[in-house]
């Protein structure tokens, strides 16, 4: 794999003198930007996207992690108004956790996705109910709360109510909950989570600790 480029991985075929651009979902980017120069195996799907108000076509290659992922993103495409550009950049939580809050109809958690806006979460809900229910995780589950996904972080001992914190700091600030969970495994790699504030970590996030 040469790298990633945005929602994009550029996959190296030197056998053929080729390299091909597949287009990936958001929280498979995320894992794959430290895999370069590495050989990965993605299940693909390839679609006509249209150009000039549908004049031309070009065509693209999606690239998956598990065959199971490459289904949901058929299931969930089918929501109208969902296209595969948007629904790539939707995709910022494994498969699983998005079933979840399907399951749950929870809304809220739909609308921090990226792209995702009220409107079209209650119409993803109202049209995958039932669908993506082979998708979800029982260990995204969290007791108490229905279906509502858990936080996928590793939270060191201590640092829950630090981590809790900011989390909600950078969620106000703008970013969705998987970037701000993403940002915060960052800053939380090599510090000492018992000494820890909220402040210290959206400071760390901002490169400021």
């Amino acid at each position: 794999m040469e790298g990633v480029e945005g929602n994009a991985v550029v996959l190296d075929q030197p056998e053929h003198g080729l390299a091909r651009q597949v287009l990936v979902p958001a929280y498979l980017a995320e894992r794959l930007a430290g895999d370069r120069g590495r050989s990965v195996t993605l299940h693909t799907m390839e679609y006509l996207e249209a150009q000039g108000q549908g004049s031309s076509f070009i065509p693209r290659i999606v690239g998956f992690g598990r065959p199971e992922d490459r289904r949901f993103f058929e299931i969930f495409t089918s929501v109208k108004g969902l296209g595969n550009r948007k629904a790539l950049k939707a995709i910022a939580l494994p498969p699983s956790e998005i079933a979840a809050m399907v399951a749950a109809k929870d809304a809220k958690g739909l609308q921090r996705l990226p792209e995702i806006g009220k409107r079209l979460a209650e119409t993803i809900i109202a049209e995958l109910t039932g669908k993506l229910d082979a998708f979800v995780d029982p260990g995204v589950l969290v007791e108490g709360k229905g279906s509502i996904p858990a936080t996928k972080l590793s939270i060191p001992t201590g640092a829950a109510a630090a981590v809790e914190d900011a989390l909600a700091v950078l969620m106000e600030l703008g970013q969705t909950q998987a970037e701000a969970e993403r940002a915060i495994e960052r800053a939380l790699r090599g510090a000492d989570p018992e000494s820890l504030s909220g402040e210290d970590l959206v400071a760390k996030v901002f490169g400021q600790g």
